[in-house]
């Protein structure tokens, strides 16, 4: 018979519930923090897709060198178009299966920014982007820096800056541009303005930097003014 002088006990007082034993509860928490942490390390598939991306940057600048061999030009589009679906796939695993890990959290955005400045730069050097879009290239490569280092200054005071859906776009938006100026001559043989529609995207791309780019620095200065004296 139970004891009436005890304090009843809800199922919210159980951190599994009122309706299973004791012995059960004991057990299958660390249970279930094991099941959440199973596949975290270092080589889970959404590591192991950031890994992919970041050896993807050397093939695709190494097919990039011969902008007149229209078959690497594809190989290389089809490569990079990899690349970025792996950007939304590794985060969108990791969240889904509960396997965020501190590798994948450093990586990732590293990955992105060598696929990007790379794949700028060859565009640079075979005068796929030149004259005026050489701004919209310079303003989203300065971004990709002056993101870095905040990032590294707000994570010493452990404050982490969100990923805006302005951000997510100009990400859209900039792979897509990059993808257009990477078939470049061999896709006018497809489609005949093929280069000038991924300069235009990649403008738009630079004023989606330069709006974003300006949040991040708001962030930044709001905190280096509160430790002003």
């Amino acid at each position: 018979m139970p004891d009436p002088t005890a304090p009843e006990r809800s199922h919210i007082d159980d951190p599994v519930g009122g309706m299973f034993p004791a012995a059960m509860s004991s057990t299958s928490l660390p249970e279930r923090g094991a099941r959440a942490r199973k596949g975290a390390g270092p080589w889970s598939l959404p590591n192991i897709l950031t890994y992919g991306r970041v050896v993807a940057v050397p093939v695709v600048v190494a097919l990039m060198f011969w902008p007149d061999e229209f078959w690497m030009r594809w190989t290389a589009l089809g490569l990079f178009t990899l690349a970025a679906i792996t950007d939304f796939l590794d985060g969108y695993l990791a969240r889904a299966w509960s396997q965020q890990s501190s590798m994948g959290r450093m990586l990732d955005p590293i990955a992105d920014k060598l696929l990007v400045a790379a794949v700028l730069l060859m565009l640079v050097a075979d005068r796929t982007i030149a004259s005026w879009s050489l701004w919209a290239a310079i303003v989203i490569l300065c971004r990709e820096i002056l993101v870095s280092g905040l990032r590294e200054f707000l994570a010493e005071l452990k404050v982490s800056v969100p990923v805006s859906a302005v951000a997510k776009w100009k990400t859209t938006v900039q792979l897509i541009a990059l993808g257009f100026l990477i078939a470049g001559r061999a896709g006018e043989h497809v489609l005949p303005g093929t280069t000038r529609i991924g300069l235009v995207l990649l403008w738009v791309a630079a004023l989606l930097t330069l709006y974003t780019g300006w949040d991040y620095m708001k962030a930044g200065l709001k905190h280096v003014t509160k430790e002003a004296p």
